[in-house]
C-alpha cells in the first residue's frame, strides 16, 4: 500500500531568500500624452467621458503579434464598495529579452490601433482625422519608452487577517511566466522513440498564468493519423490559512484537428464559437520585430455573410486590416480543407486547429497517468530556481486502509457472494423507498405496505421492454408485474391511453410497487416548433408542451401534492437542430408541474454520432436508480469516528445552482438551494434528506424540494431571450454585459444570499450541523469562503462583521479540480515500481509541520478515491513512447484516455477546538482532522458504484441544477479537452464538473470603441 502522495505544487522553501526577476514595463497608454484620450472621447457628451483608453482589442491582437509580451488587464474594481487596487502597468518583458516591439513595430501597431478609437462614423469626420493625425505625428515623436523594474519578487506575499497569502495580481501572471521560460532552457524531454521539445504560449491579459506545448506528433489509431501536443499549464495558487503561495504544473493533451468531414471537406468548426489556431511563423509578423520561438494565436470565425471562415480580426474596425505584415496567415479555406499540409515541420508559416468534442470524435487519449506525469514533472522540476521547494508529500491521516465508512460497498468475489450482496442491495432499497414514503406522507397510516406508483413514459418497445426489466431488477423483483396472467399484449402497451395505462404491479414486505406504462404520444416527446410570429417563440413553445404534458399526466391521475417518478424516453439530442427545439426542458418542466420527477433515457440507435444501441441495459439499469435517489432513496456512508464526532450530527450543504439568463441584459443569475442530510437509527445508511424551502421558511422532503425548484425555471415571453446554443448562429445584436452592470447584479445576488444563508443558520440551531460548501461554486456568492477573507473559526454571512460559530455549527469548505485548483498527485511508488494512485484520506505528516510533535492545528486535508471498475487502466500507461512490435508495425498507448481521480481538498473552516483558554469550548473539543475524515467517507456512498467527486450531500445539492436549469444537465457538458479527470461511471451530471460561478471573470469596464 502506498504511505505517501506526491504534488505538482511548490513554494518558497523555508528562510529562503526572495525570488526576484528584472522586467521591463510599459505604462497604460493614457499616461503617454492627453492627446489620447482627447481623440478617444471624440464626440462623447460631458458625462459619458471615459478616464481612461480601450485596450482590450489591442491586448488580442499581441498574442498573435508578440507573443513574448506579457499583458496585464486593468485593476479590477471591487463588486463592493472599497479601495482600488494600485494600478499596474500594462506590458512586461524581462529584462533579458529583446525588445519586442522595437521603434518601427511600435509605432505601426500603435497607428493602426488609433483608428479605432473614434466613433463609428469616424472616417468621415474632419475633426477625428485632424485629431488622429496630430495623435500619430506626437506618438511618431514620442514613442512610449519601457521603464527598467528591477528586483521584481515573484512569490514574496503579505497575508491576509485569517494567515493567507494574498498575492499581488501581477504576480499570478509574472511568477509563473518566469518559471515557464526557465523550464524552456532545459534539455528537450526524452521518451521512447523520439523527445519533447516545448514552445510558449501567448497568455492573454484574462489567462491566469503561462502554458508551454510541445511539437505536434503523430500516431496511428484504429488505422487513421491523429495529432497531438503535450501540453503544460503553469499556474499560481493559495491554499486557507498557509502564508507561502504555491505554484502547481498541470500536465494534459491537446489534440489537433486534422480530419475533415466527408460531406464538406472540410474541418467542421463550429458556428457560434470562434475556433483556436496556434501559428509558428518562420519571421517575425511585424517588420523589425525581433525573431520569438513562441507561438502565436489567432482565431477563426464564420462569416455569416459570405458562409465561410476568416480569421477574427479582433473587433470590426479590425487592428489586424491597419496592418502591413511580413508574413501572410494561411488562407482560412486551404487550412481547413487541407489541415495536415499545415501541421508538424515544414517550410513557411506552421498552424495547428485546436480539436474541441463538437467536432466530433478524436481517437487520442487525454490526460496522462501518474507514472509518466512523475516522469514529466520531475524533467521540469530541474528548472526550479533554488529558492523554491516542492510542499511536503503528504501521509496517510487518521481512518485504516483508504478510510472507507463503516458501511462501505462490499465486493463479493464468489457467484453466490455476489447473488447474496444483489439480495442485500436490492431489499435495502425497498426498505428505503418504504421509509421514504411514510416521512413524505402526512396522511393517516395505511394498513399493510405502502403503495408506490411510477410511471414509464416510453416511445420505443426496446426501451419499454428494458425499462420494465431493468425496474425489476433493481429493486430485486419476482415475475413480469402480472403481465403474463392478465396476458397483458403489445397491443395493449401500444393502445394504452393517460386514465387507462398498462399496470405492473409487484408486491413485496416492504413496498407495493405499481409501474404505469403510457406511449409518449400526442407529439408530446416531439422536436419543439416554435411560432415566428410570437414575441419570445422559445419560451412560448416551452410553455405549450408543458401546459399540454401537465394536462396528459394529470388525466393520467398525477397529483402534484404527491411527487412521484417518471421515466421518460427521448431521443438523442443531436436529433434536434437548432438545440433550442430539444423538448427535454419542457417535458421536466410539465412533468414537475403534474409532481413528477424525471429521470430520462435515450432512445436507442446505431447512427455512428449516437451508437449506444449496445448500451441500452446498463442505462436503462442507471436511471432507474438516479430517479429512486431523486424520491431520496438514498444510503448515508457512516463514519468510524465513534466519540470523535458529536452524537446525531447532522449534515448541511448549500450550492449556487445557475438560472437562465433571460431578459434584455442576459446577466448571469444564481439561485442557492440548501440540502440536510439525517442519520436515521431505525437501519444501516437510512438518512432523511431534506431540501430548504425559501418560500415557507422550513426545510421539506427531498423530492418536494425539487419539484419546488421548478418555478425557479419559470419563462416570462415577454422579457424572453433565446438560449445559447452552440449550434446556433450568433445574433449580431445580442446586448453586451458592461461590467458595471455585472457588478450591480452580482451585488444584488450577495445580499440575497447573506439573507438566505442567515434563514439557513438559523433553522439549524440547536442541533449539532456540519454546513459543507464548495470553493469554486459558492465563493463569488459568499466571499466568506474565499481564500482571501475567511478566518479560522468564525463566520461572516453579510455586512456585519464576522463573528463566532454557532455552538452546534462547524463549517467545513472542500475544493475540486475546477480551474486547476487542485495540484496533480501521485503515490510514491518503491524503487523500480511504477508511481500510481491510491486511494485513501491524507494530511501533512505532523513531524513536518510541528518538528517537536506539538498537537495539531491543521486545517487543510486531501482526499482521494478508488478507481472505478470501468477504469482499469495500468498506472505505468505510456502516452508517448513509439514501439515496434513483433509483425514489425509501430505502436502506441496514445488513443488509451488517462483517468486521474482528483486530489479533493477539504478546508475545516470553522469548528471547536479548545484552544483559547479565555473562551472555552463546551463539551468535548472539535478534532478538525475527524471532521475532514467524515467528508472523505461521505465521498464513498455504498449505493453507488463509484466514489462521488464531492460528499454526499453536496452531490446531492448540486443536483439540484436540473430542477432550476434543465438545459444545462442531463449530460450535455462537453468535455474539457486538456482533463484526465471524467466523472467516473456516475450516471447523472457531476456537479464538481459543471460552470463554476466562482471561476467566472468581470467584463471589461473600459468602453466600446465604437460610439453608440
Amino acid at each position: 500500500m502506498y504511505r505517501n502522495i506526491r504534488r505538482s505544487a511548490y513554494h518558497l522553501a523555508e528562510e529562503s531568500t526572495p525570488w526576484t526577476e528584472d522586467f521591463h514595463a510599459l505604462p497604460f497608454p493614457e499616461h503617454w500624452h492627453a492627446g489620447l484620450l482627447e481623440l478617444h472621447n471624440h464626440g462623447r457628451d460631458e458625462e459619458k467621458r471615459q478616464p481612461t483608453l480601450p485596450t482590450r482589442r489591442l491586448d488580442g491582437v499581441l498574442q498573435t503579434l508578440a507573443p513574448d509580451v506579457i499583458v496585464r488587464p486593468r485593476p479590477r474594481i471591487p463588486v463592493e464598495p472599497g479601495p482600488l487596487a494600485t494600478e499596474d502597468f500594462w506590458m512586461y518583458v524581462p529584462a533579458s529579452v529583446p525588445d519586442p516591439l522595437p521603434g518601427r513595430s511600435m509605432q505601426q501597431l500603435l497607428d493602426a490601433w488609433l483608428r479605432t478609437l473614434g466613433p463609428k462614423d469616424s472616417a468621415q469626420d474632419p475633426r477625428f482625422r485632424s485629431l488622429l493625425l496630430a495623435s500619430s505625428t506626437e506618438l511618431k515623436q514620442n514613442l512610449p519608452e519601457w521603464q527598467p523594474l528591477t528586483d521584481v519578487e515573484l512569490l514574496t506575499t503579505p497575508t491576509t487577517r485569517g494567515g493567507t497569502a494574498a498575492p499581488e495580481p501581477r504576480q499570478f501572471q509574472l511568477a509563473t511566466d518566469a518559471l515557464a521560460r526557465r523550464i524552456l532552457t532545459l534539455d528537450p524531454f526524452p521518451f521512447e522513440g523520439g523527445e519533447l521539445r516545448f514552445r510558449a504560449l501567448p497568455r492573454g491579459p484574462r489567462d491566469q498564468g503561462a502554458e508551454l506545448m510541445s511539437q505536434p506528433m503523430c500516431r496511428t489509431v484504429k488505422r487513421k493519423e491523429w495529432w497531438f501536443s503535450v501540453l503544460l499549464n503553469i499556474s499560481l495558487h493559495t491554499t486557507p490559512f498557509d502564508p507561502r503561495p504555491r505554484l502547481h504544473l498541470h500536465w494534459g493533451v491537446r489534440r489537433w484537428a486534422t480530419h475533415p468531414r466527408t460531406t464538406t471537406k472540410r474541418l467542421n468548426l463550429p458556428y457560434r464559437e470562434a475556433t483556436t489556431v496556434y501559428l509558428r511563423p518562420t519571421i517575425p509578423w511585424l517588420p523589425g520585430a525581433p525573431a520569438t520561438d513562441r507561438y502565436a494565436l489567432a482565431r477563426l470565425r464564420r462569416d455569416r455573410a459570405a458562409d465561410t471562415f476568416v480569421w477574427s480580426e479582433n473587433d470590426t474596425a479590425g487592428i489586424l486590416r491597419g496592418l502591413s505584415l511580413a508574413g501572410n496567415f494561411p488562407d482560412p479555406e486551404q487550412l481547413l480543407t487541407e489541415p495536415v499540409s499545415w501541421i508538424g515541420e515544414g517550410r513557411g508559416v506552421r498552424a495547428a486547429v485546436v480539436h474541441s468534442t463538437r467536432m466530433g470524435k478524436h481517437e487520442i487519449g487525454t490526460g496522462f497517468m501518474p507514472n509518466q506525469r512523475a516522469q514529466l514533472t520531475e524533467w521540469a522540476e530541474q528548472a526550479l530556481p533554488e529558492t523554491l521547494a516542492r510542499v511536503p508529500d503528504l501521509t496517510r491521516g487518521r481512518g485504516k486502509g483508504i478510510g472507507a465508512p463503516q458501511n462501505r460497498r462490499p465486493k463479493p468475489r464468489t457467484d453466490g457472494a455476489k447473488k447474496a450482496e444483489l439480495l442485500r442491495e436490492t431489499q435495502a432499497r425497498r426498505v428505503a423507498l418504504a421509509a421514504q414514503v411514510q416521512i413524505a406522507y402526512d396522511g393517516p397510516e395505511q394498513a399493510g405496505p405502502p403503495v408506490v406508483e411510477v410511471r414509464l413514459l416510453w416511445q420505443s418497445p426496446e426501451v419499454r421492454g428494458e425499462a420494465v426489466e431493468q425496474f425489476a431488477k433493481a429493486l430485486g423483483l419476482d415475475g413480469d408485474g402480472g403481465a403474463s396472467a392478465a396476458h397483458v399484449t403489445d397491443r395493449d402497451f401500444d393502445e394504452a391511453t393517460p386514465g387507462a395505462p398498462v399496470v405492473l404491479e409487484w408486491r413485496t414486505a416492504e413496498v407495493t410497487l405499481r409501474l404505469r406504462c403510457l406511449p409518449l404520444a400526442d407529439g408530446l416527446g416531439d422536436r419543439l416548433v416554435p411560432d415566428l410570429a410570437v414575441k419570445g417563440k422559445g419560451a412560448a413553445a416551452v410553455a405549450e408542451r408543458r401546459r399540454a404534458l401537465r394536462a396528459w399526466l394529470c388525466a393520467d391521475g398525477a397529483d402534484p401534492s404527491r411527487p412521484e417518478l417518471a421515466l421518460v424516453e427521448v431521443a438523442h439530442r443531436s436529433t434536434f437542430r437548432p438545440a433550442s427545439t430539444d423538448p427535454k426542458f419542457a417535458i421536466r418542466l410539465g412533468c414537475a408541474d403534474a409532481g413528477l420527477l424525471t429521470q430520462f433515457v435515450v432512445t436507442p440507435s446505431t447512427d455512428r454520432q449516437i451508437d449506444n444501441a449496445e448500451s441500452l441495459d446498463h442505462r436503462t439499469c442507471s436511471a432507474w436508480l438516479d430517479g429512486l435517489r431523486q424520491l431520496g432513496v438514498r444510503v448515508l456512508p457512516q463514519h468510524t469516528l465513534g466519540g470523535d464526532l458529536p452524537d446525531s450530527l447532522q449534515y448541511a450543504a448549500v450550492w449556487m445552482v445557475k438560472r437562465r439568463k433571460d431578459g434584455p441584459t442576459r446577466l448571469p443569475k444564481h439561485l442557492p438551494v440548501a440540502v440536510l442530510v439525517t442519520h436515521l437509527p431505525a437501519g444501516e445508511g437510512l438518512a432523511v434528506v431534506r431540501g430548504w424551502d425559501d418560500t415557507a421558511g422550513e426545510w421539506v422532503p427531498y423530492p418536494q424540494f425539487l419539484l419546488g425548484l421548478v418555478k425557479q425555471a419559470e419563462i416570462d415571453p415577454e422579457a424572453f431571450t433565446e438560449p445559447e446554443t452552440a449550434d446556433d448562429d450568433a445574433r449580431p445584436n445580442a446586448p453586451r454585459v458592461t461590467g458595471k452592470q455585472w457588478r450591480s447584479n452580482l451585488a444584488q445576488q450577495r445580499r440575497e444570499t447573506a439573507a438566505f444563508l442567515q434563514r439557513v443558520l438559523h433553522s439549524l440551531r440547536g442541533q449539532p450541523t456540519t454546513l459543507i460548501t464548495h470553493a469554486q461554486n459558492s465563493r463569488l456568492h459568499w466571499p466568506w469562503l474565499q481564500d482571501g477573507q475567511t478566518e479560522r473559526d468564525l463566520i461572516k454571512t453579510g455586512h456585519a462583521p464576522a463573528g463566532r460559530l454557532d455552538d452546534e455549527l462547524r463549517l467545513v469548505r472542500v475544493r475540486g479540480c475546477g480551474g486547476r485548483e487542485s495540484a496533480q498527485w501521485w503515490g510514491l511508488a518503491d524503487p523500480g515500481k511504477p508511481h500510481g494512485q491510491p486511494a485513501g484520506f491524507w494530511a501533512q505528516d505532523p513531524q513536518q509541520r510541528y518538528g517537536d510533535g506539538a498537537s495539531s492545528r491543521e486545517r487543510v486535508f486531501y482526499s482521494t478515491t478508488e478507481r472505478p471498475g470501468t477504469h482499469a487502466i495500468s498506472p505505468a500507461l505510456d502516452r508517448l513512447a513509439t514501439r515496434v512490435n513483433a509483425a514489425g508495425n509501430l505502436t502506441s498507448q496514445a488513443g488509451t484516455s488517462a483517468w486521474n481521480p482528483t486530489l479533493v481538498e477539504i478546508a475545516v473552516l470553522g469548528c471547536h477546538e479548545d484552544d483559547d483558554l479565555a473562551a472555552p469550548v463546551p463539551g468535548k473539543p472539535d478534532d478538525p482532522e475527524a471532521l475532514a475524515l467524515a467528508m472523505h467517507q461521505l465521498r464513498q456512498a455504498p449505493d453507488y458504484a463509484a466514489a462521488l467527486s464531492l460528499p454526499l450531500p453536496l452531490h446531492l445539492a448540486g443536483l439540484a441544477q436540473a430542477y432550476v436549469l434543465p438545459t444545462l444537465a442531463d449530460g450535455d457538458r462537453l468535455s474539457n479537452e486538456e482533463s484526465d479527470t471524467p466523472a467516473g461511471n456516475q450516471s447523472m451530471e457531476d456537479p464538481d464538473l459543471a460552470d463554476a460561478a466562482g471561476l467566472s471573470t468581470t467584463p471589461e469596464d473600459e468602453a466600446e470603441t465604437a460610439h453608440d
